[in-house]
């Protein structure tokens, strides 16, 4: 019986689904719903790092405009404060709205799906939101 053990586990291991690294996602929709969760969440991932790519850009501008506006108005120049400030709860609206459109599918294997996707869309939009602020694309 203890040899048999590890023959088994070989059995489950070789049965198992492939290896997150072999979905293709741009076909995500022709996933078995593991692979789609996988896919919706590299999707929130990506999107994740161009918002941070786009948010060390605007704070930065955001600190320009302070220093040009302290000159002027020392008392009111908070821009990148508000910025700070706008992001951080934005972050929890985001995850707030995210959890709420998955929660009618808890317990459901879509659930993550839909979280992810949700998380994704809103990062996007986030990101053109705070390239605005810029005024640039």
């Amino acid at each position: 019986m203890k040899n048999l053990l590890p023959a088994l586990g070989l059995v489950c291991l070789s049965a198992a689904p492939a290896l997150a690294q072999d979905w293709d996602c741009s076909k995500a929709g022709d996933l078995p719903q593991q692979g789609m969760n996988y896919c919706a969440y590299e999707d929130w991932q990506t999107a994740d790092r161009a918002l941070n790519v786009a948010w060390k850009k605007v704070r930065e501008h955001m600190k320009s405009v302070d220093e040009t506006n302290r000159e002027y108005y020392p008392d009111r120049a908070n821009g990148e404060e508000s910025l700070l400030k706008a992001q951080r709860a934005w972050i929890d609206y985001r995850d707030g709205h995210c959890e709420t459109e998955g929660a009618s599918f808890t317990g459901g294997s879509i659930q993550p799906l839909i979280i992810n996707s949700c998380m994704a869309s809103m990062t996007r939009k986030r990101t053109e939101e705070l390239l605005l602020l810029m005024e640039e694309f």
